[in-house]
């Protein structure tokens, strides 16, 4: 950066010390990136010293058009102003620039001028470029959260867990969110300077990015590509052809890249856990503390009257709520993030729900938040934004309707606590479950629950035209933790407990479904009549056979079961309902020996075909953040059942610390089987030899 016409000759951003004290030392180790409300220096070299009363000045440049243009005071004046200080020593002079806590984050070009005593430019260097990140570990940032451990989980840690299965089945696969991989920062700003608001109106959004709220959102925007340049689209059944299946990603990185690669063109597929996982990087990237959230039973309500509503005909087969459906599904994931709201009332700071996949319009968006979650357990509905949206996914009542033959709608069920159950997020201590269900909501049934519902308004009594006296039959579902290629026995329990004997219709129906609800069809249907003598229990079993539901099950292995009882005499069928995932087997990961910078390590990689036919198609693929990029590795012909097949995938890891390799198997009946090993990365360093003559 030499000028060797003037008296400026070199200028050092010393990337260096500046990037190792401001955490991003991991994006980059040439580049200045530096985080707002946090001094940092640069030194300048003169062929000479500086001629009495000449003086520098220092301006910004922000945008691509240099929209914005900021003069950095020479002192420390009133207000949030950018300002520098300086330190002439040995020949060089140390600058000291000071951004205020809520500066826009971005990339910015500085302007070194040399001015003489009646203002007049003497010389300018202009070729200095940095990045500019929120804050998490400045008190006065709008992110600043105060805890070394919470910040070295929600903004530095590459790796995560992410819930899915079922509420009474939860299980994990490990996500690489990879926000300090190469490119992914420039990447970021890129998502940025494609959403819509940049593209209308570059210097108005330029300035509202100092703002986490509205950066936030405009995330939760971009990362679904409904309706603008984002990064997903999503899909939510087969076929995934023209894409990648949405079970077959390990990581955020290779998505983030091929979307940029592309051209800003849209990555397919997507659904909600990597939606999430995208945005959780992002938002790290930048600078935003953020994690995972997954919602067992997840309500999405349609029509905003706080229930999910389920039809059936009097045969209890599905039928469709008049164009679009409310659903519960499975589960549904999101993110957290932390940040200060002074757009709101006292008490709404904390954690906020953003929730990147695309589901209702929000002020004529596919977006959802940031919402606070202190203003979903309090019930206060009114705050920004989306709050009855976030509210009805953990709270819904699910309400079971039987439509007749003359279109009348009877309630056949009401289940109040089903929703929101079970709420998770990786623990800052490994890869465990927190539970922060009591973050949402207050506990099930207990006095303060009823208050939040009703200042909700939702409905705080049962529904009267339900038959509120004790029951005498009652009807249960009972199932093992099956493995997906296995034959299973699903057990119908009708209990008596009154004093007579019972006869009854009993109609059971095995349907499989993707975990956010859409049926794929009936693996089984069997309808018989019981009869049950009184204080007496009859079991049903129902058999279902891997060649009977491999036919309809989606790539998530969910089979629900719905029993319906018709006691003779009673007006209201009785109905229990079982939601079965059938769980995959893992791959063995291992990484022998020690591993160190740059130097080839070799993982080994073993699985066996645990179903009775042969897999065909097999591929494995295999990522880590700072190991290696994503890698897939085929599989030479078809794997026959109870066959092993090993693999050896060779690799340099390019950064130290504790790194984690992910690795996934997909064939063509066989999909979303996933692994993990965890890598420490050493540097190798050589003992100095002194020799002695």
């Amino acid at each position: 950066m030499a000028n060797s016409s003037g008296l400026i000759i070199d200028v050092d951003l010393r990337s260096h010390e500046n990037n190792l004290v401001h955490h991003t030392w991991e994006i980059d180790r040439e580049r200045l990136i530096v985080r707002r409300g946090q001094p940092f220096s640069i030194t300048l070299q003169f062929s000479d010293s500086l001629p009495l009363r000449h003086h520098l000045e220092l301006v910004l440049h922000l945008g691509k058009r240099d929209e914005m243009v900021i003069k950095v005071q020479k002192e420390r004046g009133a207000g949030d102003k950018w300002w520098f200080n300086q330190l002439e020593t040995q020949g060089e002079i140390l600058l000291t620039l000071h951004s205020p806590a809520d500066a826009i984050i971005g990339s910015y070009r500085l302007a070194v001028l040399l001015m003489s005593p009646d203002g007049h430019i003497l010389e300018e260097m202009d070729k200095f470029k940095f990045h500019l990140l929120f804050n998490p570990w400045c008190k006065d940032d709008a992110v600043g959260l105060p805890d070394d451990s919470l910040l070295q989980e929600y903004v530095m840690n590459e790796h995560g867990a992410i819930f899915m299965g079922a509420w009474d089945n939860i299980k994990s696969i490990p996500w690489n969110y990879g926000q300090f991989e190469d490119n992914v920062m420039d990447i970021c700003f890129e998502i940025l300077d494609n959403s819509k608001d940049a593209l209308r109106n570059s210097k108005m959004d330029i300035e509202n990015r100092s703002d986490p709220v509205y950066v936030g959102r405009i995330i939760t925007a971009m990362v679904n590509s409904n309706g603008d340049r984002g990064v997903l689209t999503g899909r939510w059944q087969e076929p995934y052809s023209g894409g990648v299946a949405p079970y077959r990603w390990t990581g955020s990185v290779p998505i983030l890249r091929q979307w940029s690669n592309a051209g800003v063109r849209a990555v397919r597929y997507g659904q909600c856990w990597v939606f999430a996982g995208v945005a959780c990087t992002v938002l790290r990237c930048l600078g935003i503390p953020t994690r995972l959230i997954t919602n067992f039973s997840s309500a999405h309500d349609v029509d905003g009257n706080l229930s999910v509503d389920f039809l059936f005909d009097e045969n209890f087969k599905s039928i469709d709520g008049r164009g679009r459906n409310d659903s519960s599904w499975n589960f549904h994931c999101w993110v957290e993030s932390w940040m200060m709201r002074d757009d709101l009332p006292k008490g709404n700071d904390g954690w906020q729900v953003l929730d990147p996949t695309p589901q209702e319009l929000s002020d004529g968006e596919f977006c959802c938040g940031p919402c606070p979650v202190t203003a979903i357990k309090e019930g206060n509905l009114g705050v920004k934004y989306d709050a009855p949206f976030v509210f009805a996914e953990v709270n819904a009542d699910v309400i079971y309707w039987m439509v007749q033959q003359d279109g009348q709608w009877k309630k056949i069920r009401v289940d109040q606590s089903g929703v929101g159950r079970n709420i998770s997020t990786k623990s800052v201590y490994g890869d465990q479950r927190e539970d922060v269900t009591l973050h949402y909501k207050y506990p099930e049934g207990s006095t303060k629950e009823r208050e939040v519902y009703e200042k909700a308004g939702r409905r705080a009594t049962e529904p009267s035209n339900l038959i509120t006296e004790p029951v005498q039959v009652q009807l249960s579902i009972k199932h093992p933790n099956p493995v997906f290629g296995t034959d299973f026995d699903v057990i119908i329990e009708v209990k008596n407990e009154g004093g007579r004997d019972t006869d009854a219709q009993l109609t059971m129906l095995a349907t499989a479904v993707t975990y956010n609800s859409l049926p794929r069809g009936d693996c089984h249907r069997k309808k018989i009549s019981v009869n049950v003598p009184a204080h007496q229990t009859h079991k049903e079993v129902l058999r279902l056979h891997y060649d009977d539901y491999v036919k309809c099950v989606s790539g998530h292995h969910l089979i629900r079961v719905k029993a319906f009882l018709e006691v003779q005499g009673e007006n209201e069928p009785i109905m229990a309902v079982a939601n079965i995932p059938l769980s995959t087997p893992e791959l063995l990961v291992q990484v022998p020996g020690k591993a160190f910078l740059q130097e080839q390590v070799t993982a080994h990689i073993s699985f066996t075909n645990p179903l009775p036919v042969p897999l065909k198609g097999g591929v494995f693929t295999a990522e880590g953040a700072g190991l290696l990029q994503a890698t897939e590795i085929p599989v030479d012909g078809d794997i026959s059942p109870g066959q092993n097949v090993s693999v050896k995938l060779s690799f340099l890891p390019m950064r130290t610390g504790v790194r984690k390799l992910l690795v996934d198997f997909d064939s063509d009946r066989l999909k979303d089987v996933k692994g993990v090993a965890t890598v420490v990365v050493r540097k190798r360093y050589t003992p100095l030899i002194m020799g002695f003559h």
